[in-house]
């Protein structure tokens, strides 16, 4: 099976540059795909997340936020 990674993301947002920068790179190690998603663009997401961007879902149930725990994700991806 493969796993999907989600960044709810927004512009600006140093953490999320961080972020996505690390998701790429571990998604790339396990053969995990991943996207971005700006969660301004959706005033639910907005609602849900706005205050804690970084969140990172995985098979589009929410896993962390603020920063990536590489062995919690790669545990989550495996």
């Amino acid at each position: 099976m493969t796993h999907h990674v989600t960044v709810m993301s927004r512009v600006n947002c140093h953490l999320c540059d961080v972020a996505k920068v690390e998701v790429e790179r571990i998604c790339g190690e396990v053969g995990a795909t991943w996207s971005v998603e700006d969660v301004d663009s959706d005033p639910e997401w907005r609602a849900e997340y706005g205050d804690q961007v970084p969140v990172f879902l995985v098979d589009g149930v929410e896993h962390g936020y603020w920063k990536v725990e590489e062995d919690r994700l790669r545990a989550a991806l495996s």
